[in-house]
């Protein structure tokens, strides 16, 4: 099961740069010119999560292995892109392609890295990306719409439903507001998922910094902040800068001392990795034993069983319960144990929810 988020913005901004410290890797090329990425570049991160370290240490597992979420660097987009403008069409489609937006807006005056609009504004930045898909998603809905009218006059009762759904974002959209703002019920939820609008995707805005703003932000920074809250979205300030220049330190001491030089606990990356994680509303789930402790990653509202088929299919095919004790109480009685010992193992059958942080063993028969 993969789940990925796609880096966005205009050109210039740091996604890049951002890409490549995310990853670890110099894959995507960073210039100071537009559409220095050509092709999305993917890179998959480890998703930190110091409850995974606890559980090793109780279980003195040889071999740690996190949970894993994918980036997608995506060319920057630039006005008109929903008209195909600047390779817009193909960038649309990768857009179009990947789970959650991470949208990266330039938050840093620099004269020797010019940008496409001329001046440093990141409101109007992110007013720019969010107008094209926006427009890209109406225009979307247009061609869809005549259609499914055709299919719903027949009684074609998933056109029906379609089309009742469409009818109720297209105002959305043409009051100048993502898809994303729609209230849903549960049944029109996986309808909308089904759509793919590009505006219906959960965004976490990234506003990058010079170093020396990296702790303290600066005034564009409040106002991505401003701007996230009203949207109900999330915000993150880092430096890229910083992170690029992390990554070239090898020994975990050397970058500590140089996060603490500059005023920060830990990299903007953790919380980005973090932020992205949780904007896809997903759990982790952990397996834990002398060989290695591993983190698992469902969605949010999964049955045990399909917890079970993460791990491999003919666990879940052939699902018969889940032996299950708490990250807390795993803890609490130092270890597996303790916790059978002290009555908080339980057996889980397939109605069982797993629950964010649950420590199983799953039983099988094939």
């Amino acid at each position: 099961m993969g789940f990925n988020c796609g880096i966005v913005g205009l050109p210039n901004v740091g996604k890049s740069t951002l890409f490549n410290a995310l990853t670890a890797t110099a894959t995507a090329e960073a210039a100071n010119y537009p559409f220095c990425t050509i092709e999305p570049n993917v890179g998959r991160v480890g998703v930190p999560d110091i409850r995974l370290d606890k559980l090793a240490q109780i279980a003195k597992s040889s071999k740690l292995i996190p949970t894993q979420l994918e980036f997608v660097d995506i060319a920057g987009l630039v006005r008109g892109a929903s008209r195909g403008e600047g390779l817009g069409n193909q960038f649309l489609g990768h857009i179009r392609e990947v789970d959650a937006l991470i949208h990266v807006l330039r938050c840093f005056e620099d004269t020797d890295i010019t940008h496409v609009e001329g001046s440093v504004d990141p409101i109007r930045d992110a007013e720019i990306i969010n107008t094209e898909l926006m427009l890209a998603d109406l225009d979307n809905i247009e061609r869809r719409l005549t259609a499914l009218q055709k299919k719903a006059k027949v009684g074609d009762k998933d056109s029906q439903n379609q089309l009742a759904l469409l009818e109720k974002i297209k105002p959305i959209l043409e009051a100048g507001n993502p898809a994303r703002y729609i209230e849903l019920d549960e049944a029109e939820k996986v309808i909308f998922k089904q759509l793919q609008l590009l505006t219906g995707k959960p965004v976490l805005y990234v506003a990058n910094v010079r170093e020396d703003e990296a702790a303290s932000g600066n005034k564009y920074t409040a106002q991505v902040e401003e701007m996230s809250r009203k949207e109900n979205a999330q915000a993150v300030v880092i430096s890229a800068a910083i992170e690029a220049e992390i990554i070239t330190l090898s020994h975990p001491e050397e970058r500590q001392s140089f996060l603490e030089s500059l005023g920060l606990e830990e990299t903007g990356l953790a919380r980005v990795i973090r932020q992205g994680y949780a904007l896809l509303n997903l759990l982790t789930f952990f397996t834990v034993g002398p060989k290695e402790a591993r983190a698992w990653t469902v969605r949010q509202g999964a049955k045990a069983p399909e917890g079970a088929g993460v791990i491999h299919s003919d666990f879940e095919r052939g699902f018969i319960c889940a032996e299950t004790v708490s990250y807390e109480d795993y803890v609490a009685f130092d270890g597996e144990q303790g916790a059978k010992s002290a009555g908080k193992m339980r057996q889980e059958g397939r109605d069982y929810f797993i629950q964010d942080g649950d420590v199983f063993h799953f039983r099988f028969n094939v």
